[in-house]
């Protein structure tokens, strides 16, 4: 398959899986139950985590192998800069999830607000695919199969992730037609933010070891400031903990077999 064709794969999967992810509000009368939603953020985190670490920052140390002793480099300030970017971000457009309102939004109305915390989380998730992909395509081999991977991993995670968020607008909106199309709205995002990653990256070779730090760092934020957090203080973090296993296993399995 051509690289534009397996571009158009990855990306269109990401984001069928958040259109199905937001159905699901169609088939649910109610909120996921604690121990689904703790299933599904245990799961989405470990595949997460799994691939930032596989298909972004390891990849970014192997191309620094240039600077020497100092590899690890453009991986270190990558994925702090992707930190950075996100805490920016956080001050721009308020984050809902488990959070109180800011004050400099309280014009802003609840369902405002938490579509465009969705909208922020999507951004590094479709820019991460992007990078990833843009990577692969100039080194070419097996690294473009482990980057279609990478893409799929991310849609799997969009399942749950997008279910997790329909229902709560669902309850805002009372209405079951606008709770999907927020968040088909705010899925939209990843596959712009793929095609502009794929841009970057095959314009700019030189920074691509800083590029995938940057996208891995930023998943590995959203990770640790909300899909974590959220899953420990369930009543079945241990549940959680096994789903983390589970989904971070399965994503270096995938991987490294097909990598």
């Amino acid at each position: 398959m051509s690289n534009v064709v397996i571009a158009l794969i990855g990306i269109s999967f990401m984001f069928l899986m958040s259109v199905l992810g937001g159905s699901i509000v169609f088939l649910f009368r109610k909120d996921l139950s604690g121990r689904t939603n703790c299933i599904f953020l245990g799961f989405a985190a470990g595949i997460m985590i799994a691939s930032s670490i596989w298909s972004l920052i390891l990849p970014s140390i192997d191309q620094s192998s240039s600077l020497g002793k100092f590899d690890f480099l453009p991986a270190c300030v990558g994925m702090v800069l992707g930190a950075l970017f996100l805490v920016l971000m956080d001050k721009i457009a308020p984050k809902l999830i488990n959070r109180k309102s800011k004050p400099e939004f309280k014009g802003m109305s609840n369902t405002s607000k938490l579509f465009l915390a969705v909208t922020l989380h999507n951004i590094p998730e479709g820019l991460a695919g992007g990078i990833a992909l843009g990577n692969a395509f100039l080194t070419g081999g097996p690294a473009v199969t482990a980057a279609l991977w990478f893409v799929i991993g991310i849609g799997i995670q969009n399942f749950p992730e997008s279910s997790a968020i329909s229902l709560p607008l669902k309850d805002k909106l009372k209405s079951n037609k606008k709770a999907f199309l927020y968040s088909v709205l705010s899925g939209a995002v990843e596959p712009v933010m793929a095609v502009i990653g794929i841009f970057i990256s095959t314009v700019s070779t030189a920074l691509m070891p800083w590029l995938l730090a940057f996208a891995g760092g930023s998943m590995l934020f959203v990770v640790a400031q909300e899909m974590i957090p959220e899953a420990k203080n369930s009543h079945n973090s241990n549940l959680a903990g096994w789903c983390f296993i589970l989904g971070f296993v399965l994503m270096m399995v995938l991987d490294i077999a097909f990598g």
